[in-house]
């Protein structure tokens, strides 16, 4: 018998095992302890999924073991093998609330994955939500495309600043239409001509993903019903889906605009209260497309509630501060959309 099934069979003391990963690019380490918080392995194994299943096996029974993770840029292959293949309870904590790890003066790896493990065992974990298969997937589609577009942004930048360099200005046409682009081929710079032809495959693609985004987004009910709110299209529809997920996981309205960072921080002391800048945290992407959405929003739908919130909210606060609590308010009339399942009305 070996400590492993020893610790599961101390009947009433021990009540399972707990492990704690602390994830790296290369390694992985890996804290296991007992019901009464004893450490009975802390070793550090490759990246593999193969070594990660022999080390599970050694542990024996998945119904007596809990796993907890960090969320990292390495997290979601491992969790998938745990979770789907092995059958393992896993949770992924997050590293911004779990700062029993953040704040420790004394930082290693060992010390991480035990610390990990402990608060597990305590019920102490802050846990990040999980997708599955389905949005994990829409959600990498729309995350690509804003890489190429962002990509894209920065070489038409690029090119603005050659020109501004060379003292060359294009007024007479729209920036990068095809006169534009005509123009900027006449100047016979390298650079120019080299960050022109990037721009045109970063086109080639970015259409192929936008209209595989516009397939996907048609299919879906949700999507159908959110682009139903003035100001939302196909795109955006689908990467508020990708990024909410399970609306049922929100107990109101409040809480999502929370998980998108688009509530202001309270600070209350002696009785008074104080109201700052937003919090920023959560999901920058569904932030992001909100404030992108609501402008869209203002535009083709000026009578609408929120527009007019957005107009008296201006004058007394300033364009951005007005921006920002309209596309919050953009954002529970998208939670009752998904809420209740119905199209958008006045």
């Amino acid at each position: 018998m070996n400590k492993f099934s020893k610790a599961k069979s101390d009947g009433n003391v021990c009540t399972g095992m707990f492990v704690g990963m602390d994830l790296h690019k290369n390694y992985l380490q890996l804290a296991v302890l007992d019901g009464k918080g004893k450490v009975l392995k802390n070793s550090r194994i490759h990246n593999d999924l193969s070594k990660v299943g022999r080390f599970f096996d050694r542990i024996g029974n998945s119904s007596d073991v809990k796993v907890v993770m960090e969320s990292s840029c390495v997290w979601y292959n491992i969790y998938e093998y745990l979770s789907e293949e092995r059958q393992l309870d896993v949770s992924l904590s997050n590293p911004f609330k779990t700062r029993a790890i953040a704040s420790a003066k004394i930082k290693t790896d060992k010390l991480d994955a035990v610390k990990l493990a402990d608060l597990l065992r305590g019920g102490y974990i802050a846990k990040c939500y999980v997708p599955d298969r389905k949005i994990m997937d829409l959600r990498q589609l729309v995350r690509h495309r804003i890489v190429l577009v962002r990509m894209r942004t920065k070489l038409k930048n690029k090119i603005h600043g050659i020109t501004l360099m060379q003292g060359v200005r294009i007024t007479d046409t729209s920036a990068f239409s095809n006169n534009y682009v005509q123009k900027l081929k006449q100047l016979n710079d390298y650079r120019i001509d080299a960050y022109l032809r990037l721009i045109d495959s970063l086109d080639s693609e970015i259409k192929k993903v936008s209209k595989e985004i516009q397939s996907r987004a048609e299919k879906e009910d949700v999507t159908k019903l959110l682009v139903t709110i003035p100001g939302i299209g196909y795109y955006s529809a689908l990467l508020i889906l990708s990024e909410i997920g399970d609306i049922s996981r929100f107990p109101d309205s409040y809480h999502l605009c929370s998980y998108a960072g688009l509530v202001p921080t309270t600070h209350s002391s002696g009785g008074i209260t104080y109201h700052g800048a937003i919090t920023k945290t959560g999901s920058k992407h569904l932030r992001w497309i909100m404030i992108e959405c609501v402008y869209t929003h203002m535009r083709i739908s000026k009578n609408s509630n929120i527009t007019r919130f957005y107009t008296r909210l201006a004058k007394r606060k300033g364009n951005s501060k007005a921006v920002v609590a309209a596309a919050s308010k953009l954002l529970k009339v998208v939670y009752w959309v998904m809420k209740e399942k119905r199209e958008y009305h006045v």
